[in-house]
């Protein structure tokens, strides 16, 4: 099944890139609408009623913050940015984004990936953004418990005030958990290595406790216990 994709963005030359990569052979992917700012992008989401919304967060008119609680209401919505500042990252996941990616950070066949993956309910995060989520939960497990804002970002899309419960779970320590929820967004170990502020051998290590503790001897296996998609024996 094709997914559908609106592109919301002020630059016609990133919208016309996003259209020909996204509506290449056998991507699975059509944009079915551009706009140029939020309150566009409103409208033709409700006219279309796509999958999956691109939303930029600087733009004239109705900047993308603005237009987001809105959009949220229509379809899961993927920020496609430049801005990647924290208070920025936060206030999207706030809202409701389903997953962040800042340009530069990602490949055309993780921006892919990603759109697939948030228009069926996983977050994804390129590592800019994954570290202000981290700041967040860091924030959260100092203060002994998640705080509001953790709490109505990660509830309205279904991860992230799950994190903690899951690591209860398993018997993952706090590190484990924010690994492991790096993995489920699909970072590699390097990327994992220089979100956490550790050695790539050190992210080994705790992957492999991980998988221990998860029953799983693949990274698929682990991500799918993690997301509740498969059980433990």
């Amino acid at each position: 099944m094709t997914v559908t994709v609106v592109v919301a963005d002020d630059n016609p030359v990133v919208r016309a890139g996003l259209r020909s990569l996204l509506g290449g052979p056998d991507t699975g992917l059509r944009v079915v609408a551009e706009a140029p700012d939020g309150g566009t992008a409103v409208t033709l989401t409700e006219h279309h009623r796509p999958d999956v919304v691109l939303l930029d967060v600087r733009m004239p008119v109705v900047d993308g913050l603005t237009a987001l609680p809105h959009l949220v209401r229509l379809a899961p919505v993927l920020m496609l940015t430049y801005s990647g500042a924290s208070e920025i990252v936060r206030e999207a996941l706030r809202l409701g984004a389903g997953g962040y990616l800042v340009h530069g950070e990602f490949t055309s066949e993780e921006l892919l990936t990603a759109v697939h993956d948030v228009a069926s309910g996983r977050a994804r995060f390129t590592p800019t953004a994954a570290n202000a989520v981290l700041g967040v939960m860091r924030g959260a497990t100092a203060h002994g418990g998640a705080g509001p804002n953790v709490s109505n970002s990660w509830e309205f899309h279904g991860r992230a005030s799950q994190v903690q419960l899951d690591v209860a779970r398993f018997g993952l320590s706090v590190r484990e958990g924010e690994v492991m929820d790096l993995i489920a967004s699909g970072l590699s170990n390097r990327q994992i290595a220089d979100t956490c502020f550790i050695s790539e051998k050190t992210v080994k290590n705790h992957i492999n406790r991980i998988f221990a503790k998860l029953h799983s001897t693949t990274r698929s296996e682990a991500i799918a216990v993690w997301l509740g998609t498969r059980t433990t024996p």
